[in-house]
């Protein structure tokens, strides 16, 4: 099967690709390689690689359809979004490019995904979508180990910028 990875360039999404390679399916991997490494998915992982901002519609969608090259005429069967911006600091001192990116791009993908299951009849694709312990308060969570039960009371624009996330998806 055909899974997008958002963010595939990243630690956490090129682990994940490697992981969906030896359980057999054919990951693409869409990023923007802010924070990226091309080399990873190029020469490392030997994956399709879409260079692109997750919250860009006219390329999301001939990619969920398989309508893209890096698809090879497969539809996206599901999504796992690792795409992020996840420095707290910068996200202090430039908040719009956190919510911008990390919020924004995030609905424009669950729009494009909602949209793409109507056109096929089905429900919204299949998406796995990585979070943040920021979006609990760290440094200083209600108890440790957090458990999804705590509160989320976010100190930061990174970590509110995941929970907003999370609330969409709810």
């Amino acid at each position: 099967m055909t899974i997008l990875v958002t963010g595939g360039a990243g630690y956490i999404g090129s682990h994940a690709v490697r992981a969906l390679q030896r359980a057999g399916h054919r990951p693409v991997v869409l990023d923007n390689l802010v924070y990226g490494h091309r080399a990873i998915v190029e020469h490392t992982l030997g994956v399709p690689l879409v260079v692109g901002q997750v919250g860009d519609r006219a390329l999301l969608d001939p990619l969920l359809r398989g309508e893209h090259p890096a698809t090879a005429c497969e539809p996206i069967a599901a999504v796992l979004h690792f795409a992020a911006y996840a420095y707290v600091g910068e996200s202090v001192a430039d908040p719009a490019k956190y919510y911008r990116n990390n919020l924004g791009d995030s609905l424009t993908l669950l729009e494009a995904l909602k949209a793409e299951g109507e056109r096929r009849g089905t429900p919204p694709l299949p998406l796995v979508f990585s979070s943040t312990c920021a979006s609990y308060g760290i440094p200083d969570p209600e108890q440790i180990p957090i458990a999804e039960s705590c509160p989320q009371r976010p100190i930061n624009p990174y970590g509110r910028s995941k929970a907003m996330v999370e609330q969409l998806l709810a």
